[in-house]
């Protein structure tokens, strides 16, 4: 089968060939120089991935993953996030650019030229633009987490925000051949979501329905740590799936398979430690164990549980792949 077939089995819930292999993000500079001479969309395409990214860039000009205060308000240090300054609404007026801003996030002539250079693969666009996440890193974690509680008109505003441009910045990533679509929204730590259930179905539920309902491609919903217990909601807000799935958080596939496989495609689970070291045969059994959980039935790809970050073993990246492709046929 072409890798476009299988992805479109797998959102279907149908066993193809073999498991698709899936990585929202490759971020390793190396493996991108060494795998794909530079060109990211050609590494995807060498590592035997079956979709692979649109073009995706930081707009010229911001300070988006450098040094200083964003355009959405977002502090940076030394390339790191380091909190937010919208603390008013005059902040939010000054830190919400217009709609138009959208297009500078994307490259229409780059990503033409890859549709055609790769006819055969699935396209997906994934970046962390989710209404949740934006909202806490605008104001800064210390400051809008007590706002749900002390301020939640201006939380309402601040989410609506960012939710308009999140359908706009999807929207656009769909026109311009994106078929499947990541919402980066981090909602949980190891221990569970970082709100409770009933605060996650009145601010978030909402906003995440209406997003899935005005994609024009289905989403994928991705968040870091345990995540289990909001599944339920993916499933009532929409999402086609679910990515990540951190074992390290607690996370266990076999579980959410049997409870969520039906309704939810799985996408993930591959514990991003035992890719730091050079124990291939620990890399292996990581690779066996999720093929063996995930794929019954179809509904899964193979993903890692985050992403391919700088300071990964290449040896064991280029393994992972090479063994997944081997093992995962039905």
């Amino acid at each position: 089968m072409k890798p476009r077939e299988r992805v479109l089995a797998a959102l279907e819930h149908r066993e193809a060939d073999r498991v698709p292999l899936f990585e929202v993000w490759l971020d390793n500079e190396d493996l991108v120089a060494e795998v794909g001479g530079g060109d990211l969309q050609r590494t995807y395409v060498e590592l035997g991935l079956d979709c692979i990214p649109i073009h995706y860039q930081t707009p010229p000009g911001s300070n988006a993953w450098t040094e200083g205060v964003d355009e959405w308000g977002r502090v940076w240090q030394k390339g790191w996030y380091a909190g937010g300054v919208v603390q008013t609404e005059a902040d939010l007026e000054r830190y919400s650019p217009p709609m138009e801003y959208v297009d500078e996030h994307f490259d229409a002539r780059q990503t033409e030229g890859a549709k055609k250079t790769y006819p055969d693969h699935y396209f997906f666009f994934g970046t962390h633009v989710g209404p949740f996440t934006a909202a806490y890193m605008a104001m800064g974690m210390e400051s809008f987490f007590p706002a749900l509680y002390r301020r939640p008109g201006f939380v309402r505003q601040l989410l609506e925000n960012r939710t308009e441009y999140c359908i706009a910045i999807l929207r656009r990533a769909t026109d311009l051949g994106a078929e499947v679509l990541v919402l980066g929204e981090d909602a949980a730590y190891n221990q569970g979501p970082m709100v409770s259930l009933e605060m996650w179905r009145e601010f978030v539920l909402p906003l995440h329905k209406r997003i899935v309902d005005e994609a024009q491609s289905p989403v994928l919903w991705h968040s870091d740590g345990d995540v289990t217990p909001l599944l339920p909601m993916a499933v009532e807000a929409g999402f086609v799936g679910m990515h990540s799935l951190e074992p390290d958080a607690g996370v266990d596939l076999e579980k959410v398979k049997r409870d969520f496989g039906e309704r939810l495609v799985l996408v993930g689970n591959v514990e991003a430690k035992v890719l730091c070291d050079s124990d291939l045969d620990a890399v292996r059994a990581e690779v066996r164990r999720c093929i063996s959980q995930g794929a019954p039935g179809g509904g899964y790809m193979f993903s890692t549980c985050s992403s391919v970050f700088d300071g990964m073993n290449l040896d064991a990246v280029k393994e992972m792949y090479r063994y997944a492709a081997e093992m995962a046929a039905y």
